[in-house]
């Protein structure tokens, strides 16, 4: 599958706004400016489709970019900013918790993590969530041209040692050299296979 038209079909800012799932979803989950927005305009081919922004927090809502006309791509509010509400936070987090608790379509969860550094406790409650939710998912590490080749070894073992994640597959990438952007393209596109 290519990824030959997109467009930004809508944000959800409450519970009342989400529709019905009638088209397979494909999920970029993490914390606030780990790459979400910009791995989503990477495998668009799309400069400002997702909108990207150097501070956190911006995304207040899921954002639903529809592709091809046959699949949608959901980008969830990043987790972790210290720097909003506790209010916000509450309404960010129970927006996310009743969309994946609603019957969607859901193909593929991308969990992105920033391979600099260790998975926050955050990363490692979404991974156990999906996992306890049998939820088919996969683990971006973003970010990976900001690493020497030494730095890169190290970084993917001592991910790798963390316990929830041991077993799960996981894929360096980054949004400005487009490393491994076409074998993310490609698992994509396996889930779409007849």
């Amino acid at each position: 599958m290519k990824f030959l038209e997109s467009k930004f079909e809508c944000s959800i800012y409450t519970k009342k706004d989400l529709f019905p799932s009638l088209l397979p979803e494909v999920v970029f989950s993490g914390r606030s400016n780990v790459g979400k927005s910009s791995l989503i305009n990477k495998l668009l081919n799309k400069k400002l489709l997702a909108r990207t922004s150097s501070t956190p927090g911006k995304t207040i809502g899921i954002n639903f970019y529809k592709v091809n006309n046959k699949i949608f791509f959901v980008d969830l509010p990043g987790y972790g900013y210290a720097k909003i509400s506790y209010a916000e936070k509450r309404r960010l987090s129970e927006l996310v918790d009743f969309y994946f608790k609603s019957r969607r379509k859901f193909s593929l969860i991308l969990q992105i993590i920033d391979i600099r550094f260790p998975p926050t406790q955050s990363d490692l409650q979404m991974i156990n969530f999906l996992k306890v939710s049998n939820l088919h998912f996969l683990i971006i590490m973003s970010k990976s041209d900001k690493l020497s080749k030494s730095q890169y070894k190290e970084k993917v073992q001592n991910i790798c040692k963390e316990t929830y994640i041991n077993e799960i597959e996981k894929i360096p990438f980054s949004s400005l050299t487009g490393h491994n952007i076409l074998n993310i393209k490609k698992i994509i596109a396996s889930q779409f296979k007849h």
